[in-house]
């Protein structure tokens, strides 16, 4: 199975062992402690999956300053985007070497991990202005991404963690969410040895599901992981148990049985576009996947990147060797009425506007809260009607 990046072996940092866990957890309870911000929650679920080996902790802003600029912490390791907890007012841990590290998404602010404080510095505004535009490639405080990244705070506090809970992502998913340990495991149990990752945010519709095969096609891969965002999205985005009800009934209906894995992750979208696709496979490389599908528009959100930038990152910045997992380039999918089936747009050149059957975002969501069936050339009926239910439902509370 492909290595873990950056180790011989995957390093997650959730205490598995019930004794030490507990005792940890009795000791948070007499240590200086925090609420976090959503996002370093996410950090440290992600931490505790090892989906983000070979990272011991949060970074200090040396370490994020030189991943902002060219993709490399002090020491080397290549690593594409900042993993920070950064607070407003570090005042409640102040000269604290050790520290609780409260979760905002759970009531009541339980613990959901230790941190060993190595340093607290405040990042100043040039610092964070660069950071934001070399993960956004914008400071248009619009961007999703550029606005959570910037009204955290200031205040970075680094140093090693033990996670002590995965958030809320094992109670509301516990059929979808698993750890980067998990899935290497099921890949190990299943077999396979090449495997196909699939990122998604969004329900899978047609071109999504036709992609996912083309791809294990083309590199005869053993299974397909799709592999959903369970965390925080913007505004309008499909919540993620229906979004994980249109997926498993697509899957159930339409793919061999013991071709597709489907899992979730716990962490908050980033919308950054190339930076976050690089993540993405840094953390696929990690749960044992040997391809990861970069489409058109990896990650994006808006007009803020160019159609292609999220494919055309892995030859002009990422070094040769960063990563061990290869990506598979995907153009945009669509139904060709020439054809009778999905393709690839790139692969039909003689193909005016009116071949493709397309449908806006704005124009699925009108049709899906006014009962109107979508064309079965772009989501499968079944996909639909979870779907259907779920705008209806809007519409009738809104």
């Amino acid at each position: 199975m492909i290595k873990p990046h950056g180790s011989e072996q995957l390093n997650p940092l959730f205490v598995q062992d019930d004794a030490k866990r507990a005792a940890l957890v009795k000791e948070a309870e007499g240590l200086p402690s925090i609420v976090v911000s959503s996002a370093a929650a996410a950090n440290a679920v992600m931490l505790g999956c090892g989906y983000f080996n070979p990272l011991k902790g949060y970074m200090n802003v040396a370490d994020a300053m030189g991943v902002a600029e060219g993709m490399k912490t002090s020491d080397g390791l290549f690593w594409p985007t900042p993993v920070l907890n950064v607070v407003k007012d570090p005042a409640p841990v102040k000269d604290a070497k050790r520290i609780a590290l409260r979760d905002p998404n759970v009531d009541g602010n339980p613990v959901i991990a230790i941190q060993d404080v190595a340093a607290i510095e405040e990042i100043t505004a040039d610092q964070m202005k660069l950071m934001t535009e070399k993960i956004y490639r914008t400071t248009d405080m619009e961007h999703p991404g550029v606005a959570a990244f910037n009204t955290v705070g200031r205040f970075a506090i680094s140093g090693p963690i033990q996670v002590l809970n995965y958030s809320y992502f094992e109670k509301e998913f516990p059929e979808t969410f698993r750890t980067a340990v998990q899935i290497r495991n099921e890949i190990e149990k299943c077999g396979w040895n090449k495997v196909v990752a699939f990122q998604t945010r969004n329900p899978m519709h047609r071109a999504h599901e036709e992609l996912c095969r083309m791809a294990k096609d083309a590199v005869n891969a053993d299974g397909i992981l799709i592999h959903m965002l369970l965390g925080k999205l913007k505004a309008g985005d499909i919540p993620a148990d229906v979004r994980d009800a249109a997926i498993r009934k697509m899957v159930e209906l339409y793919f061999p049985p013991n071709t597709v894995m489907i899992t979730g992750y716990g962490f908050d979208m980033l919308y950054a576009g190339p930076r976050e696709a690089v993540l993405h496979a840094v953390f696929r490389q990690n749960c044992g996947c040997t391809h990861l599908i970069v489409g058109r528009d990896h990650a994006g959100v808006g007009s803020y990147y160019g159609g292609f930038d999220a494919q055309t990152i892995f030859d002009d910045e990422v070094p040769q060797g960063a990563l061990e997992i290869e990506i598979f380039k995907a153009d945009h999918t669509a139904w060709s009425k020439k054809l009778g089936k999905v393709i690839m747009m790139r692969d039909a050149p003689d193909h005016t506007k009116e071949d493709w059957v397309f449908l806006s975002g704005t124009k699925v969501r009108a049709m899906l809260s006014a009962g109107e069936d979508l064309p079965v050339e772009f989501s499968r009926p079944e996909v639909a009607k979870i779907l259907m239910g779920y705008y209806q439902s809007a519409a009738a509370k809104g």
